[in-house]
């Protein structure tokens, strides 16, 4: 598998274009907006894409979904159906923040606690990630030790939980129970800034680091 991460929207926001080198057929996660520099890049990397797939209902995320969908007549898979009600605000969202008129949509396919994607030859497990948002998902590829992750887990910080239906408790719980089984070699992707890996971050993290958990 190989991946591209580009930022897209005014919170430059990691819209990641992935894709199966045997078969050039991939997906987009997280198309949160800039769709024409999101059509050019698939252009110039000569793929296919055959689905968007999202973490989470968040404008940032997702808000070209719906026009991507229309434009490549591919469906979108994810998120969790708890995050329904975010996708449902995106019109109103999109005036908020000034963004291009933004169509709410039903994902084609909601995800749950391990579902599995796939595009090409490439499957990814599915972690059910509540906590930043009631419905977020994460998407793990096993061979490429190699997850993303939205806005649960960031480098060197966490996802807020003061959004509507947000819990502390419940993100802490998806990182330190979902994610660091997952192994300390695994490299993420996050929904905004650089990669690292859980090792990392189960090191250094002032939110979420062995040494914080072990004393709460």
């Amino acid at each position: 598998m190989k991946l591209k991460i580009i930022p897209v929207t005014p919170f430059e926001q990691n819209c990641s274009v992935v894709f199966c080198e045997s078969t050039m057929r991939g997906a987009l996660i997280d198309p949160g907006g800039d769709i024409e520099v999101l059509r050019n890049t698939i252009d110039s990397m000569e793929i296919t894409i055959e689905k968007i797939l999202l973490t989470h209902g968040h404008i940032d995320h997702c808000g070209a979904s719906a026009e991507l969908k229309e434009i490549l007549d591919i469906p979108i898979e994810g998120p969790h159906v708890d995050d329904q009600f975010w996708i449902d605000q995106l019109p109103e969202q999109g005036r908020q923040f000034g963004f291009p008129i933004l169509k709410r949509f039903v994902p084609d396919r909601y995800l749950d606690e391990d579902d599995e994607v796939s595009f090409g030859d490439v499957r990814m497990k599915v972690k059910h990630c509540p906590g930043h948002t009631p419905g977020h998902v994460i998407f793990h590829e096993e061979n490429e030790r190699l997850a993303f992750v939205g806005d649960v887990l960031f480098r060197g910080s966490i996802g807020r939980t003061d959004f509507p239906r947000g819990d502390f408790s419940a993100l802490i719980n998806s990182i330190t129970t979902k994610l660091w089984p997952l192994g300390n070699d695994v490299t993420f992707i996050p929904g905004h800034g650089p990669t690292s890996t859980f090792g990392e971050e189960r090191r250094s993290n002032p939110y979420v680091s062995d040494g914080i958990i072990d004393g709460r």
